[in-house]
């Protein structure tokens, strides 16, 4: 039989990586292959388990890599350790092939061993565990990719976190107000290449630290600020701060539009996405002062679009304008229910985006000829959600205004076009509704829903849905949403 080198082999087991079925066959083979496949199996670790025993056995295998030292703390603690532990030390060190550290799995460990499940975080006397587990891996581990924090023992003071932490790629704080306010400097001064931060909670005494943390980045990417509170004092700083990376940062998500002036905006030219989420009790200036930001920024890579709780068509048809042309994904949601310019961004996108992919926006009947032009020059849409705001009108109020829109994605919807949503605040005949539904028979609707509006209208009956039911067992439309 021909020998494999061991690069050839450690090659092809990097890329059968995503299929651990085949990986776990190839450990048996000899003991060269089994000293090659257990790192790559324990880099990412097989967190995705759902069988209880199988889980436990996993984690029984991270305790028995505790040392002497840390069992006998516990056991002063009189902290047990499950019985099932490997007596003998491991035959791989298991824990230091690890490349992702993550809180809440040492939680899980936590609750296995105490037998209780803590919501808090406050693990009482189970607090020697959790230091125990997270030295071990922070000694253990060498250049951890990811991690996912969420604790106040103070992490970057234990034995190996300059090494461990160093070049981590991925951060994410779960919850800010938990973390050691000293740990957040030390973080900067071990920490320089994240290209991914995403910070939960908010604390404002954590700022300075946290500033510091993205002062200290030289390729920051991706950031995240998920900031679920209703009162709290705006932080120029932290604006300034996002300004400084302006030239680096392609991807924002941000939670909360009250903490983080706006004006950072303005120099996010490389940015490639956006997912804004407004909290729908904002004041007005607040909500204007972020939409004047949006209308005067150009981010010119721009690809995907998410903005939830703020009534800015106009602003985000005029961003749309300003892009080269490669947007996939925009997805508008408004808290008003009568809001102005929709059909300026359905237009806009219609000219401006061919390769658009997925579109979720509102609109008004008189928008419709937009979708039109929409269908006509955007031949790579899959995904077209369409939600009615109210509509006053002095039609008679048996006029099915909605089959106008419904003849339109007839007639001209492209082949690509399989995942639907219409509005359910318009009349539809059960006509239009047959006929659209008959014009899918080639291509299938793999995914058709309809929407609510905001002020809950809705215009299906029995016979819609009838006739829904019909075309859901001719398999025209394989899954349907109401």
């Amino acid at each position: 039989m021909i020998k494999i080198n061991v690069d050839c082999l450690s090659f092809i087991f990097n890329e059968l990586q995503t299929n651990k079925t085949y990986l776990h066959s190839c450990l048996l083979v000899n003991k060269k292959w089994c000293h090659l496949i257990v790192p790559i199996l324990w880099e990412s670790h097989p967190w995705n388990i759902n069988n209880k025993k199988s889980k436990e056995k996993l984690f029984n295998i991270i305790l028995s890599c505790l040392s002497f030292t840390s069992r006998q703390l516990l056991f002063d603690n009189n902290i047990k350790l499950p019985s099932t532990i490997l007596s003998k030390t491991p035959s791989f060190n298991y824990v230091s092939y690890c490349k992702f550290l993550k809180s809440k799995i040492i939680k899980e460990i936590i609750e296995m061993v105490s037998g209780k499940v803590f919501v808090t975080g406050k693990y009482g006397k189970y607090e020697y565990l959790e230091q125990e587990l997270y030295k071990l891996y922070i000694s253990q581990c060498k250049n951890i990719k990811g991690f996912s924090w969420q604790t106040s023992q103070p992490l970057l003071s234990f034995p190996g976190a300059s090494i461990c932490f160093s070049q981590l790629y991925s951060l994410s704080i779960n919850e800010i107000d938990k973390v050691d306010t000293d740990s957040l400097y030390k973080m900067s001064r071990i920490c320089k290449d994240l290209n991914i931060l995403i910070i939960h909670g908010y604390s404002q005494e954590k700022i300075p630290g946290l500033i510091s943390l993205i002062d200290a980045q030289r390729k920051l990417k991706s950031v995240s600020f998920e900031f679920r509170i209703k009162q709290g004092p705006t932080c120029k700083e932290l604006s300034e701060a996002l300004a400084r990376k302006g030239n680096t940062i392609n991807k924002l998500n941000l939670r909360s539009v009250k903490i983080i002036p706006p004006s950072f905006l303005t120099s996010l030219t490389n940015l490639k996405t956006i997912s804004i989420y407004n909290d729908y009790d904002s004041d007005v200036s607040t909500r204007e002062e972020f939409q004047n930001y949006l209308a005067i920024s150009e981010f010119p890579e721009l690809q995907i679009l998410c903005i939830n709780g703020l009534s800015c068509f106009k602003e985000s048809a005029t961003l749309v304008e300003k892009t080269r042309g490669n947007i996939s994904h925009v997805n508008i949601y408004t808290s008003d229910s009568v809001a102005e310019n929709t059909g300026m961004l359905i237009k806009a996108i219609a000219n401006n985006c061919p390769n658009i992919e997925q579109l979720s926006t509102y609109l008004i009947p008189e928008d419709f000829d937009h979708v039109r032009s929409l269908l006509l020059n955007c031949k790579n849409i899959i995904y077209l959600g369409l939600n009615s705001l109210e509509y006053f009108t002095d039609m008679d109020e048996n006029y099915d205004v909605g089959d106008e829109l419904l003849n339109i994605l007839t007639k001209f919807s492209p082949k690509s076009l399989t995942k639907m949503v219409i509005g359910a605040g318009w009349k539809y005949s059960v006509d239009a509704f047959e006929r659209y539904f008959e014009s899918c028979r080639e291509r299938k609707l793999y995914y058709f829903g309809i929407s609510y509006n905001i002020d809950n209208i809705n215009y299906i009956t029995d016979e819609h849905e009838i006739i829904i039911k019909k075309y859901i067992d001719e398999k025209v439309i394989i899954e349907f949403v109401y």
